[in-house]
C-alpha cells in the first residue's frame, strides 16, 4: 500500500441552527456518523463529551483522519472539521451532508489542501443549503 501526506481539510462554521437540532446530542452523534460514511471514510471509533449545562464535542476517528463537531447551543453555533488523507474519501460530501441536515442560517466554509508544502485554499463545490447564506472564505 502506498501512503501519501496529501489531504483535504474542510472547516465549517454553522450559525443559526434550531434549538431542537443543536440540543439533541444523540442526533448530532448520528449525523456525524452518517456524514463520515457518506464521505466513504472508514470509522475507527466515535468519542463524545457532553458539557454542562449544554453543548458537546463529537470526534470520529477515521482510518483516513478525523471528523469533529463542536456544538454551542447558547449561540446556535456548530463548528465542523473534517480532515482526510489520500484521494479515496470525499470530506466535502461529509460537510455538505451535515450542512444540509443541520440547516443553518449562515455557513462559513474553508477548504484547504494540506501535505504538499504550503497550505492552500481550494474551491468548494456550489451547493444550495436550504437557503442558507454561504461564504466560502472568510478572513475576519
Amino acid at each position: 500500500m502506498e501512503y501519501t501526506t496529501e489531504g483535504i481539510h474542510i472547516t465549517a462554521d454553522l450559525w443559526g441552527i434550531e434549538s431542537s437540532i443543536i440540543e439533541n446530542n444523540l442526533l448530532l452523534i448520528d449525523l456525524a456518523k452518517i456524514a463520515a460514511k457518506i464521505s466513504g471514510a472508514t470509522i475507527v471509533s466515535v468519542q463524545f463529551k457532553e458539557f454542562q449545562p449544554m453543548g458537546m464535542t463529537v470526534v470520529i476517528l477515521l482510518s483516513e483522519s478525523h471528523l469533529s463537531i463542536h456544538s454551542y447551543p447558547e449561540k446556535s453555533f456548530i463548528a465542523v472539521d473534517c480532515y482526510t488523507c489520500g484521494g479515496k474519501v470525499d470530506p466535502e460530501a461529509a460537510i455538505n451532508n451535515l450542512i444540509s441536515r443541520l440547516n443553518p442560517i449562515k455557513v462559513y466554509v474553508r477548504k484547504l489542501k494540506r501535505g504538499t508544502g504550503s497550505i492552500c485554499d481550494m474551491p468548494i463545490k456550489s451547493n444550495n443549503f436550504n437557503g442558507s447564506t454561504l461564504s466560502r472564505h472568510t478572513y475576519d
